[in-house]
């Protein structure tokens, strides 16, 4: 018998006298993936120790009819708080607010920020400069922000739009008009201007980002085939920054409709501004039902949940793009 052929039958032999050994070494190999995910379970018992087992107790308020200034008089409701919830005008009211107040902040933050990023996208002296000065809006804390605009631009004595328009005006010799109110005559727009502030740079960064994920050689081929610059933007740049468009959609969505920061230092929620997190706000603290408060957070999270699983896909797309590409 050849060398070859004994050496194959001492191995099979072998792999006979040790049945568990295939056992061993996948005992060994799980072992191994333990030991490499072990570091992260500290971090992963904290994330569920922070986010999780509140949800679950809001979860399980909510089936009660609970209000604290009656604490002896809680019961189980079952589903009767999410009921209450579809059918209470003024939460009715709430959820409108919040479609109209975060639709407004986004799709204009989404259009400022791609006008801002497609200047940025050009080299001129000081782009640094300018790119640091236009991001500072979004690193300020929120509610420093609503306290600037309601105090600094907003009051009608000395907020800096009534006195920049007069004196705007009196380079002209006219005379100023009375000095609006801001906060008074036009509620839910001075919100709306705050939160635009904020998250535009937010949108500029996400678009800048696209715009120099492009691949220069397909743009410098349209250049050559005579292609305009409105051409090359309506034909090229759009189409390829359609993902990141929708991320930038889906990402502010999820952080304005849970905006509360702006209504309660700008308005206190009042005339006609209150959304969703400002009328939850004022069930659970003022009127203490804690039950109505929280299905209506419950509900507030699971519709912030399908907005998250779509952002997550198309950031999802984005890298299986990236990794084509590269």
């Amino acid at each position: 018998m050849s060398a070859p052929a004994t050496l194959v039958e001492d191995r099979a032999a072998a792999g006979r006298q040790r049945p568990g050994s295939s056992r061993t070494v996948r005992g060994g190999g799980t072992a191994r993936r333990w030991a490499t995910r072990a570091p992260l379970l500290p971090a992963l018992v904290f994330l569920i120790a922070v986010t999780q087992l509140p949800f679950v107790a809001t979860l399980l308020i909510s089936l009660f009819d609970w209000n604290a200034l009656a604490p002896d008089a809680r019961s189980f409701a079952g589903l009767e708080n999410y009921a209450s919830v579809a059918t209470d005008a003024a939460l009715r009211e709430s959820v409108l607010t919040t479609v109209l107040l975060t639709a407004t902040v986004v799709v204009v933050s989404v259009v400022l920020g791609l006008g801002l990023a497609l200047l940025l996208d050009r080299s001129f002296a000081g782009r640094g400069v300018v790119r640091t000065l236009l991001i500072t809006p979004f690193l300020l804390v929120p509610v420093s922000a609503a306290l600037l605009w309601k105090h600094a631009l907003y009051n009608p004595e000395y907020g800096l739009l009534n006195g920049g328009w007069a004196w705007f005006t009196s380079l002209f010799g006219v005379e100023s008009p009375a000095q609006p109110d801001w906060i008074s005559d036009m509620p839910l727009l001075a919100v709306e201007l705050a939160l635009i502030w904020q998250w535009t740079p937010f949108m500029m960064l996400i678009l800048l980002a696209g715009l120099q994920s492009r691949p220069a050689e397909t743009l410098e081929a349209a250049r050559l085939d005579g292609a305009g610059a409105w051409q090359a933007f309506r034909f090229l740049t759009l189409p390829h920054l359609r993902r990141y468009l929708e991320l930038g959609v889906l990402l502010g969505s999820i952080h304005v409709v849970q905006n509360f920061d702006a209504v309660f230092t700008i308005t206190s929620g009042g005339l006609g501004t209150a959304n969703l997190p400002y009328t939850i706000y004022q069930t659970f603290y003022k009127a203490h039902e804690y039950g109505l408060a929280s299905a209506a957070g419950v509900l507030v999270v699971l519709g912030t949940l399908v907005v998250a699983t779509f952002a997550l896909r198309v950031v999802s797309s984005l890298f299986r793009e990236e990794v084509g590409r590269g």
